[in-house]
């Protein structure tokens, strides 16, 4: 169950990657550039807001399935 839960640390990790790049290439970038207001308003919060939460959120959590923090030893 422990190599599980490192191997789906990994996986979390890669999830965040992939997901601050989506967020930012797909969503991010392209509504920044329309020009129009309400899509400018939706890109900076999909890039300076969500984004972040998201990214970080997953990275933390793959980080400590990785270093065994959520062990049953630890508790």
């Amino acid at each position: 169950m422990e190599t599980l839960k490192k191997i789906l640390g990994i996986v979390w990790l890669l999830l965040a990657l992939l997901t601050a790049y989506f967020c930012i290439v797909q969503f991010g970038i392209p509504k920044l550039n329309t020009g129009q207001q309400e899509d400018l308003v939706f890109g900076l919060i999909i890039v300076f807001i969500l984004t972040p939460i998201i990214a970080i959120g997953l990275a933390i959590f793959g980080y400590y399935a990785l270093t065994g923090e959520y062990n049953k030893d630890k508790m």
